[in-house]
């Protein structure tokens, strides 16, 4: 590509990087980051200058960044706006992916989640746990998840629940009665989106839903929604069989979108066979 046909798609990732930027700092209260709320304001979330001043970056060059000019940001200062922001990793990814930096590898292990945190999921084995946020991308799991569903064998960006459940064979192999579970999973996801709409990145993985499953095309045009409950869910394992487990879902703090999923054995059957596989973790 020529650098003259390379210009129109640089200013359209810098105007993505803007509008991302700004939908994520709107987001931001000034209570959640240590900052007065200094009483009423215009416009919802974190100013500019707060944000600048947080990561420790010029108010002049965070404006550019946010108006989309052609402007050059390092790893290091990438880092400390998305910690500033608090992005998972994901959209961490999503904002080196639009400034066009190199990603650090530890963000594309996904290692954002905390060392604590990686703890409690082992120490939850022998049954599936991990952890997930609002638009269904799995952040980080223990062996046994692994083993129910080959998530290791994904490529990072692969990793979402909705889009391994309407998009991979296997994974539909896997979950019994998945034509009867899928209308609420897709009814779950359009309520948590509610708190997201515009965002560049749920709205890139509907776009893409909807192109590469017509099942998920016909669930997404009913616009039912569901809150986010814990149920029963059936699975067929290739190695182990028919498995039976309660879906309980914990959130990581009050406006936390992450959450830990656990898999507990709903009956002796499916406890035998992870203990069985697993031992007692």
């Amino acid at each position: 590509m020529t650098a003259a046909a390379s210009k129109p798609k640089d200013a359209i990732r810098r105007r993505e990087l803007a509008a991302f930027l700004r939908s994520r700092r709107e987001r931001i209260t000034p209570e959640q980051v240590g900052l007065p709320s200094g009483g009423r304001r215009r416009t919802p979330g974190l100013r500019r200058e707060e944000v600048a001043q947080l990561a420790g970056v010029g108010v002049t060059w965070y404006t550019w960044l946010e108006q989309g000019r052609d402007i050059n940001a390092s790893a290091q200062v990438l880092e400390a706006v998305s910690a500033t922001l608090r992005l998972d990793p994901h959209e961490r990814a999503h904002l080196f992916t639009l400034a066009g930096v190199l990603k650090p590898k530890a963000e594309q292990e996904g290692t954002a989640v905390s060392p604590g945190l990686r703890s409690i999921l082992t120490k939850l084995e022998p049954y599936p746990a991990a952890v997930h946020n609002a638009r269904t991308d799995i952040l980080a799991y223990n062996r046994v998840y692994d083993w129910l569903f080959d998530v290791s064998r994904l490529p990072f960006e692969e990793r979402n629940a909705l889009l391994q459940c309407f998009t991979n064979p296997e994974w539909q192999a896997r979950i019994q009665n998945w034509t009867d579970g899928v209308p609420r999973s897709v009814a779950q996801f359009r309520a948590s989106m509610a708190e997201h709409i515009g965002e560049p990145s749920w709205k890139s993985l509907v776009k893409r839903l909807r192109q590469e499953s017509p099942a998920f095309e016909v669930l997404w045009r009913r616009h039912d929604v569901q809150p986010l409950n814990n149920h029963t869910k059936r699975f067929l394992h290739p190695e182990a069989g028919r498995l039976c487990f309660d879906y309980t879902q914990l959130w990581l703090g009050r406006r936390s979108d992450v959450r830990l999923t656990t898999y507990t054995p709903a009956d002796a059957e499916t406890e035998a066979k992870l203990l069985a596989r697993w031992g007692r973790g």
